[in-house]
């Protein structure tokens, strides 16, 4: 297993500490929250750079990368419902497209990346979610809600993408995409 795919199996390590603290209502729980949740975010960013810097993109990396960011961003939205910070129809709209975009990424022959509105989905996700752990004053409520539906339809415009026929002799996809 090249350093890559170790950088991004230990952001699944961060999640049930992100879990358990999520749970504990005072300040400095969430701020730690948020330092676990930033530092496995930006793993994200690090695993892909070294896995192209060192040449070791991977199938592996392709298939694990977007998994274990599905755990780092729908395991705090479920917990958000259930704190009722969230609606519960917006975490499912997600953990739809997550789940139809798996499904279909079965089924390829090949393993493609992320595309950039799958990167932006995730940027949108990662925000939204922090702005949501963070123990900010209650101005910044609406503001979380903002970035959390913004993030929603980000999901669901990159997975309309995704499931859009494709010409494969065609340099030019749709909205830029490959």
């Amino acid at each position: 297993m090249t350093l890559p795919n170790w950088i991004t199996f230990s952001r699944l390590l961060g999640v049930p500490f992100l879990l358990y603290g999520l749970y504990n209502p005072i300040p400095q729980a969430r701020w730690i929250c948020l330092a676990i949740f930033i530092v496995a975010a930006l793993t994200d960013w690090l695993d892909g750079y070294l896995a192209r810097k060192l040449n070791q993109i991977s199938d592996l990396g392709k298939f694990l990368d977007p998994l274990v960011d599905k755990f780092l961003v729908l395991a705090p939205l479920l917990v958000f419902i259930e704190l009722g910070k969230v609606p519960a129809w917006g975490v499912f709209l997600i953990l739809a497209r997550e789940l139809a975009i798996a499904g279909w990424r079965v089924n390829q022959t090949t393993i493609t990346g992320a595309n950039i509105w799958g990167k932006l989905k995730t940027v949108s996700q990662i925000v939204a979610i922090a702005l949501l752990i963070a123990p900010l004053p209650e101005v910044w409520q609406t503001r979380s809600l903002i970035a959390f539906w913004v993030s929603v339809t980000l999901t669901l415009i990159s997975g309309a993408i995704y499931l859009l026929p494709q010409n494969p002799t065609s340099e030019n996809t749709p909205l830029g995409t490959k």
